[in-house]
């Protein structure tokens, strides 16, 4: 029997996302350690990897929809040239708020996100991989962040209080996670109510290829995991959000192709927006 198209996907048995996590944990763990050695662990080009080069960086961080203010805004070595969009750009992010960050790696959306909060507002940036944790906390020392915050943890687990959040960010992350269904049920727990979600993420527009899908390359490079429109649609609902909008984002082939050279990831994979809002009760 075919899976309803209003059905979400079920998670796979614990010890496959164990060894998914431990996977992806690993991978980005590398990327933490190679910037932090000003060596690059691919071509700079993909959300995976990183480039030596600060203007490689620049490049691919400026074709993801962030300015020239944003990048100079930031502590050196924040932006790492990760990510497949701006979530901040659909997050209309108001003084005094609380973000949270899914998956902050560096801190380069946490910096950004502080801004706009301003000193009555609060970031927290979650990430498992504690490479990248020491990472962003030098980073906002660096720079001097008094409202941002970083905690070890599982988007699937968020280290945060039931209803204390206005708004979450996740910049290609969410799409790592062996349980994505978990995750959306995770952060509506913490948003507060009329809370919203602003992600920017990679969506399947097509059934990836079993290939593809076990490739551990492609799963860390934020490919292989990537879950079809509908899917993540049901996933959202069932979660208990409302107001799911989903934008695929066709111009982002334009610098996905450069993530996979050889694989024709674009057939089957594109950048999206992804929003929801919490009810009130």
């Amino acid at each position: 029997m075919n899976k309803s198209c209003c059905e979400p996907p079920q998670a796979a048995p614990a010890a496959d996302q164990d060894d998914h996590r431990q996977a992806v944990r690993g991978a980005y763990a590398r990327v933490a350690q190679a910037s932090d050695a000003g060596a690059g662990c691919g071509t700079g080009a993909s959300c995976c990897g990183v480039s030596e080069d600060a203007a490689i960086n620049t490049l691919i961080s400026t074709r993801l929809g962030y300015s020239a203010e944003d990048l100079a805004a930031v502590p050196t070595g924040a932006d790492m040239g990760l990510g497949c969009g701006n979530p901040r750009a659909i997050a209309s992010l108001k003084p005094g708020e609380v973000v949270l960050d899914l998956g902050a790696g560096g801190g380069f959306d946490c910096f950004l996100a502080a801004r706009e909060v301003g000193e009555t507002g609060h970031v927290i940036g979650v990430d498992m991989t504690p490479d990248m944790l020491s990472k962003a906390r030098h980073n906002a020392r660096k720079g001097d962040y008094r409202n941002v915050e970083f905690r070890l943890g599982e988007i699937e687990h968020l280290p945060v209080a039931d209803a204390s959040v206005d708004v979450i960010i996740s910049n290609c992350v969410i799409n790592l996670s062996p349980d994505k269904a978990q995750v959306f049920a995770d952060a509506f727990r913490v948003l507060k109510p009329g809370g919203r979600l602003a992600i920017s993420d990679v969506v399947a527009t097509v059934e990836l290829p079993e290939a593809m899908r076990q490739d551990p390359a492609l799963v860390a490079g934020c490919m292989g995991n990537a879950s079809l429109i509908g899917d993540l649609e049901a996933m959202l609902q069932a979660a208990g959000f409302a107001s799911v909008r989903i934008e695929p984002k066709d111009e982002s082939r334009e610098f996905i192709r450069d993530w996979a050279p050889g694989h024709a990831v674009t057939d089957y994979v594109v950048s999206a927006t992804i929003e929801a809002v919490k009810p009130h009760a």
